[in-house]
């Protein structure tokens, strides 16, 4: 059946991110939707952020492009380009390889849902954290000097 039923898809606020990274994302919870709807050329999530939880470190991709579309509640997206509010309605969208550091906020006093949508294939994907020393790539997550951290980026 094409209609999800999110509440039978567990809903998981894990991170491979290594500390101290990790603490930022602490009250973002997912869901992925791609694999029980059976899709396998895109990846897409169901997101939840608490209040005061961010998306991700602030982050591009070389190989994958992303849509944000914003469900309830607001936001702040922070990119390179500034601040700009994020409400009900708003769709975002980052192509692969621009090297543009983005991610959300939640400043409010309410949680905010939005679906986050990938297209490219993970498997030849990498790219850069904008405000930390610390880049990814397939495998995992490593210093911008190539010093592999121990956590791995999870499927």
């Amino acid at each position: 059946m094409p209609k999800l039923d999110l509440d039978a898809i567990p809903q998981t606020n894990a991170t491979g991110y290594p500390a101290p990274f990790d603490a930022a994302v602490a009250g973002r919870w997912w869901r992925r939707l791609a694999p029980p709807a059976g899709l396998t050329l895109m990846g897409a999530s169901h997101m939840v952020l608490e209040p005061g939880a961010f998306s991700s470190q602030r982050h591009w991709h070389r190989g994958q492009d992303e849509l944000v579309v914003m469900l309830s509640g607001e936001a702040v997206l922070i990119d390179d380009g500034g601040e700009t509010p994020v409400r009900a309605g708003d769709v975002l969208g980052f192509p692969a390889g621009v090297p543009d550091g983005h991610h959300l906020h939640n400043r409010s006093d309410t949680p905010c849902t939005f679906v986050a949508i990938s297209a490219g294939g993970r498997e030849a994907d990498s790219g850069e954290y904008s405000d930390i020393d610390m880049v990814f790539g397939p495998d995992g997550y490593a210093r911008k000097d190539g010093t592999a951290y121990a956590s791995k980026r999870l499927p």
